[in-house]
């Protein structure tokens, strides 16, 4: 038993940790254009650049990642685990200089750890942010954007300092064709989506990172239990996709191995 728990271990620490999956998944999107039918959008989450992980996994994912050509790219949160040390900025803009971009549009958003330390500091945010856009991702903080027919709609960090998802709505229209990047997954229960009735992709819970058979994760951080990652169908005709994250917080996966996912849009 000692032996089996010693390589479950090592397993665990040194080998799933690096075993990338990519997801494929189908994405029927109410009103999108037709020239978009059949066009891919990756999802790339919590890549977290810091001194838990060696970095170049992320690179080494990217590069991958590129081979399958997408034509969006989104970012959807934790550029970067909590700062606590300028390295981490070497390390993420070396990280950066090899970015998966979508032959359309690359879009992102930021996560709770790209505002530092107890997620209060705006200057590590705001740092990030510029970091980030000046390699070619276009960044929404409470906005929207429209590109070729598909409308993105980017809600800042929910335990962040700028969370604002009415701002952020403001502009919706149900006769678009719409998705919302979100990172925390447990804004999908608050009373602030009005009318939306599309798809939602959040990150954030890294599908527990340790998950028993047969068993859910037992620590996950978010207040509803059920997110942990995948499909979730929610009122109103909303679909939440949660992402198992690419990078980690800490060095240790255990049957929820690290993800980049593919969509592919279709009509709904």
């Amino acid at each position: 038993m000692t032996g089996i728990g010693l390589l479950t271990g090592i397993y665990a620490w040194q080998i799933e940790p690096y075993m990338l999956e990519f997801v494929k998944v189908k994405m029927p999107i109410k009103n999108i254009p037709e020239g978009l039918v059949g066009k891919t959008l990756m999802q790339i989450s919590d890549i977290h650049i810091g001194n838990r992980f060696d970095h170049r996994f992320v690179i080494d994912s990217f590069t991958k990642a590129k081979e399958l050509n997408p034509d969006f790219v989104v970012y959807t949160g934790d550029f970067v685990s909590t700062y606590k040390e300028e390295v981490q900025f070497d390390k993420l803009n070396e990280t950066l200089e090899h970015l998966v971009k979508g032959k359309i549009g690359t879009i992102g958003i930021l996560g709770n750890h790209d505002y530092g330390k107890n997620w209060s500091q705006i200057q590590v945010a705001d740092k990030i942010a510029e970091m980030i856009t000046s390699k070619g991702i276009l960044l929404l903080r409470n906005e929207s954007v429209e590109i070729d027919g598909l409308n993105f709609i980017g809600f800042d960090d929910f335990w962040g300092l700028n969370f604002d998802p009415n701002k952020a709505l403001k502009d919706f229209e149900k006769s678009k064709a719409n998705i919302v990047l979100c990172h925390n997954p447990d804004v999908c229960d608050l009373d602030v989506w009005g009318e939306y009735n599309s798809w939602i992709l959040s990150g954030h819970t890294h599908g527990g990172q340790v998950k028993p058979p047969f068993l859910p994760p037992p620590m996950l951080p978010v207040k509803n239990k059920n997110y942990s990652a995948g499909i979730f169908e929610l009122t109103n005709n909303r679909t939440l996709y949660i992402n198992r994250a690419l990078g980690h917080l800490w060095q240790v996966r255990f049957n929820v191995r690290p993800e980049i996912t593919i969509f592919e849009l279709q009509s709904a």
